[in-house]
């Protein structure tokens, strides 16, 4: 397998399909943190544009909670809290005493849980989702197919918006 100049392992070009999906989520994760590289607390806090409160800290948060979400929720069925906030449980509100390094830690424990629990699991094995997810998917259950998918497609968005955030910091692109 080929890598990037920064280091990130670039997805065969040529795989089965269980591969090639967790290949590129595996790139995505790899993109994350790279956007937070050599930025300080106060840097990681910044927002992009009014009235937009994202930030890249909030999105390293938003994006454990994802990985908490569909894998130990909706795929493996457990019954576990947010990791950040008890009501709105997206991971985008900041809190000032914990700062990225902590943020990162408490998402690298999510991702590793997450391959954990999908290390043996066919693409055809199924999660069920909470009523309101079903009500936007047309079923209760979802494959681990799926939620691979999904997982890319969350990852790529929010390192878009990585992007921009990075880009208004320090005019750092790419990535």
């Amino acid at each position: 397998m080929g890598k990037t100049p920064d280091g990130r392992l670039v997805p065969p070009p040529h795989a089965d399909e269980r591969a090639m999906l967790e290949s590129w989520l595996e790139f995505h994760r790899a993109t994350l943190p790279l956007k937070c590289a050599g930025l300080d607390d106060q840097q990681v806090r910044l927002t992009s544009v009014a009235p937009s409160t994202m930030t890249l800290l909030g999105l390293v948060q938003h994006l454990a909670e994802v990985e908490r979400n569909w894998f130990q929720r909706v795929f493996a069925g457990q019954d576990i809290p947010p990791v950040y906030e008890a009501e709105k449980g997206d991971g985008f509100a900041l809190a000032p005493d914990r700062g990225i390094d902590e943020a990162l830690a408490d998402w690298r424990a999510e991702v590793a849980r997450s391959r954990e629990l999908i290390a043996t699991a066919s693409l055809d094995d199924s999660g069920t989702l909470s009523e309101r997810e079903a009500g936007f998917v047309g079923d209760r259950r979802v494959s681990l197919r799926w939620i691979l998918v999904h997982m890319i497609e969350e990852y790529a968005r929010h390192n878009g918006h990585a992007d921009l955030l990075r880009e208004r910091i320090d005019g750092v692109t790419g990535a």
